[in-house]
């Protein structure tokens, strides 16, 4: 199945932390070609605390022959690789923050995980990205592509597409 997972990061060397998870999301086992990567953002932060920096953020498609809750998994390892610190609190600055938006077709939500991703439909730090790679997706439950989503917006959250390849 189709895995898209948003990468982001506002903390020490941004750039390096994206390709540093999304290199080991590319050796994950389960994890095949084709690969979709969208161009990096730099975003306003949202919900952070006061004073956090600005993310990097950017999405990539994979093939994925596991279930969500393996790859959730796996990307919490990743985090934690990356100096990602949890501490109970949402919306911290950190250095990479994974979240995986949709599996296939798969609509879930349990304690642990809510596909697809409950706020990736209205974050135009999200949808931007994705509109890049997959404009003509249909996330699980919704009626419009993104590209049409992303078209709803209000233009409140300044997104910059970065020049640099990653």
């Amino acid at each position: 199945m189709r895995a898209g997972i948003a990468l982001g990061s506002n903390l020490g060397d941004r750039l390096a932390h994206l390709g540093a998870a999304r290199d080991e999301i590319i050796d994950l086992p389960g994890v095949k070609e084709p690969f979709l990567f969208s161009s990096v953002y730099e975003t306003e932060p949202v919900g952070c605390e006061r004073g956090a920096g600005e993310f990097l953020n950017s999405v990539m498609e994979i093939e994925y022959e596991k279930n969500a809750e393996n790859l959730l998994q796996e990307l919490a390892v990743i985090e934690s690789s990356l100096g990602r610190e949890r501490s109970g609190e949402r919306n911290l600055s950190r250095t990479i923050d994974l979240d995986l938006l949709y599996l296939g077709n798969v609509k879930m939500t349990t304690p642990e995980i809510e596909l697809p991703h409950p706020r990736a439909a209205v974050r135009r730090f999200v949808l931007e990205p994705l509109a890049e790679i997959r404009p003509d997706l249909r996330l699980p439950g919704q009626k419009k592509s993104v590209k049409a989503l992303l078209s709803k917006l209000p233009n409140t959250e300044q997104v910059v597409r970065l020049p640099d390849e990653w």
